[in-house]
């Protein structure tokens, strides 16, 4: 198998290592293989990609659609270094509230797993950064929703002091205000 799985403290969140076949030429690696992937358990299909560049100390997030179109997500940077952060969204789940984050980069070509019922969001850590992720449902912007990026309740523990935010994000609400569909088993 080409990819090592690792569920997370929150295991519904898994990290995705690629096997990557090195030479003087540079490198190949599968990013994503449906069996391998069905065989870990992520059995969704990804119906959309998406493509982001910022630079350093944007930050982007905490993002999700709401239910009946919410998204899982597979996200890689493929251009310098993210802190990428998933939080568990689902009110009956004993993580309700809690996030994971993992380091993604260029150089280490990591993929983070998000399932629906999580809220997105990374910070670049390098100069700028690129990535790509697979979503398992089309944007739609009746459903389009998010979390403050620093809500007290959530204590993301952000490697950025004072992130460039966009308007946007800087007035999603917090947890608590939140208008959220989702629970655990759907």
């Amino acid at each position: 198998m080409p990819f090592i799985f690792k569920n997370l403290e929150i295991p519904e969140v898994i990290l995705v290592e690629p096997k990557v076949f090195p030479d003087e030429r540079g490198f190949f690696f599968e990013s994503y293989k449906f069996s391998d992937f069905f065989d870990a358990g992520i059995t969704e299909n990804f119906v959309q990609d998406n493509h982001s560049k910022s630079k350093y100390m944007v930050l982007r997030g905490l993002h999700f659609q709401k239910n009946p179109k919410a998204q899982g997500k597979l996200v890689r940077c493929i251009t310098g270094e993210i802190f990428d952060v998933a939080v568990d969204l689902r009110k009956n789940s004993p993580n309700y509230g809690k996030w994971v984050g993992e380091i993604l980069s260029e150089e280490n070509k990591k993929m983070l797993y998000i399932p629906k019922g999580f809220a997105h969001g990374f910070c670049v850590l390098s100069s700028e950064a690129e990535i790509i992720y697979k979503c398992t449902e089309e944007y739609s912007p009746e459903f389009d929703a998010g979390i403050f990026w620093n809500d007290e309740s959530i204590r993301v523990n952000w490697p950025v002091e004072n992130p460039i935010i966009s308007e946007k994000d800087s007035k999603l609400p917090n947890l608590k205000d939140s208008d959220i569909n989702f629970v655990c088993g759907e």
